[in-house]
């Protein structure tokens, strides 16, 4: 989680860093309120990286944009001073030097934009859209730039929103439940960055996915779509949950119901949106649904904090609630027509970015699913592992991979040796110093490709060679192909003459899987360190075909 942040206002910000600080438990200190110029220009050539995770700099327009302000108090201004004076104020933003700036784009109060010509070139809400889009297009091409939208506060908040009065008696423009909705927004992007997201939805069926007791009332008697209201309701929610899963989330099943009466209904139903191969496992029972969430979990090995429970009943809520604590429950409306208006809002489906390996995350369940079944028929591991026609190709960092590249590194934290994270900017800038290396890795075998799972980087120091990044997706442990990511560059420092390899782990509540490789594949350890001699023989399975690029 980055949890130490600046914030940067024009105006009285100290109400939204106590928030912040005391509901949220980040860490954020406040710049002088009405100094954002000064400030960004006196540190524009710090390096405060060290000691902030972000900066959030939430500004009025009149208050950052000199010429606005003249034009809100009635002067005759250009379009081109407006635009000339955001450009500058743009040009220091980009000088700064920290991992991630926050910007809210720019709001006027509700009372401006009445007048006839407001919307015309020339009229305030015009300048208004011209500086915020000028804003994202100066700004969006460097990934350390996150923007968020305060109409989105303000469009549940109303009046409310706003607070004239606290304006006047402290500078205060905006109500404390502005802030309490500011601050979760900020938590949510924070939580993206850090690839901290959700993977799996699990779902209920009857009076979740369609209206109706499927056991009681059969398939064809359920309400989905057609002309009903609810049904339609029920088909809006379906499709929502369908762009889900085509943006790499993964939907299961957890409903109380006879499992072939259940699939019946899915296969059969006309106005079905999610057919069976959109789920990557079921269980359809009548056992407890916190127990078969965790079996669920244990089948795709991910972390319970990567679920989301979605259940018409609040009685299986309160119970997946109470056990399982890491799990994120949606209440459902009573309602059904609300349903879509409730998943919308959730703020867990968003990602940084959306990379091919996200597009096929369904498939790939299905694929390691297929891997499993054959290992139960298989007798040793070596052997179901000759079966399966493993390939690895390993690769230099081309452009095409970058955001995936970007993506492991973010949300990968088991098979991670030292859990850094980092961004786009930050990572092109660090292999481009001499002696540093960066390989990927993609494997297949004869049940799918899982795509580039693997990303190894080394720095040379003098007669040594220090792995600085060690990271496998968890969906091809134990398949030997840590190895071979090994031997990659094993063989580099051969190339080298290089004999010493060393690794510094660090360790984590959750890399002991990375710990465990390291003590188990031949590299002496002194405390946190592991070191090869690379004169060494070192083993690698001889039944995974090896392609280097």
């Amino acid at each position: 989680m980055l949890n130490r942040g600046l914030l940067l206002s024009d105006f009285n910000i100290s109400n939204f860093a106590s928030i912040l600080n005391n509901i949220f438990s980040l860490k954020v200190k406040i710049a002088p309120f009405g100094s954002v110029h000064s400030w960004l220009i006196e540190n524009a050539s710090t390096d405060y990286k060290n000691n902030l995770d972000f900066i959030f700099i939430w500004t009025r327009p009149e208050g950052v944009i000199n010429s606005f302000n003249e034009k809100l108090k009635g002067s005759d201004i250009s379009s081109k001073s407006i635009i000339n004076d955001v450009d500058k104020y743009c040009s220091i933003l980009l000088s700064q030097n920290v991992g991630q700036i926050i910007l809210p784009i720019w709001i006027l109060p509700p009372y401006y934009g009445h007048g006839i010509k407001d919307l015309y070139d020339g009229g305030v809400i015009n300048f208004l859209m011209k500086m915020n889009q000028r804003l994202i297009n100066n700004l969006s091409d460097d990934d350390r730039f996150i923007f968020c939208d305060p109409q989105n506060w303000i469009s549940k908040l109303g009046e409310k929103a706003f607070n004239e009065k606290s304006w006047y008696l402290a500078k205060i423009p905006y109500s404390i439940d502005l802030f309490k909705m500011a601050a979760e927004d900020i938590v949510a992007k924070l939580n993206i960055i850090t690839g901290n997201v959700k993977k799996l939805i699990v779902l209920d069926l009857d009076d979740t996915l369609w209206g109706g007791i499927v056991g009681d009332v059969g398939w064809e008697s359920l309400i989905l779509g057609g002309h009903d209201p609810i049904g339609e309701a029920f088909s809006d929610f379906q499709t929502e949950l369908k762009i889900l899963k085509e943006k790499g989330f993964v939907l299961a099943i957890v409903s109380k119901n006879e499992e072939k009466i259940a699939l019946n209904a899915i296969n059969k139903h006309p106005e079905m949106k999610l057919k069976l191969k959109d789920f990557v496992t079921w269980r359809i029972n009548w056992d407890d649904k916190a127990a078969n969430i965790i079996d669920i979990v244990d089948e795709l090995n991910i972390g319970l904090q990567s679920v989301v429970f979605i259940d018409d009943n609040p009685l299986e809520r309160a119970r997946v609630k109470e056990s399982l604590r890491e799990v994120q429950v949606i209440d459902l409306p009573k309602d059904k027509m609300l349903y879509k208006k409730t998943l919308l809002e959730v703020r867990s489906f968003d990602k940084l970015e959306l990379s091919e390996e996200d597009k096929k995350k369904t498939e790939l369940f299905h694929s390691e699913k297929r891997r499993k079944e054959l290992k139960t028929k298989v007798g040793s591991l070596d052997d179901w592992l000759k079966s399966i026609n493993i390939k690895v190709v390993c690769s230099k960092l081309i452009d095409h991979d970058i955001k995936r590249v970007v993506q492991l590194f973010n949300k990968t934290n088991q098979m991670n040796l030292s859990t850094r994270r980092i961004t786009e900017s930050e990572l092109l800038e660090w292999i481009a110093i001499e002696n540093r290396k960066l390989w990927t890795y993609r494997v297949s075998d004869k049940f799918g490709d899982s795509g580039l799972v693997g990303i190894a980087s080394i720095d040379i120091l003098g007669n040594e060679c220090h792995i600085i990044d060690f990271i496998l997706s968890c969906r091809v442990f134990g398949r030997k192909i840590e190895n071979i990511m090994v031997l990659k560059i094993v063989e580099y420092c051969r190339s080298k003459n290089i004999n010493k390899l060393l690794a510094d782990y660090k360790k984590t509540k959750k890399n002991k899987p990375c710990y465990d490789f390291l003590t188990n594949s031949g590299f002496k350890q002194d405390k946190n360190i592991f070191s090869f001699n690379t004169e060494i023989k070192f083993e690698i399975p001889k039944f995974i075909e090896i392609i280097n690029k």
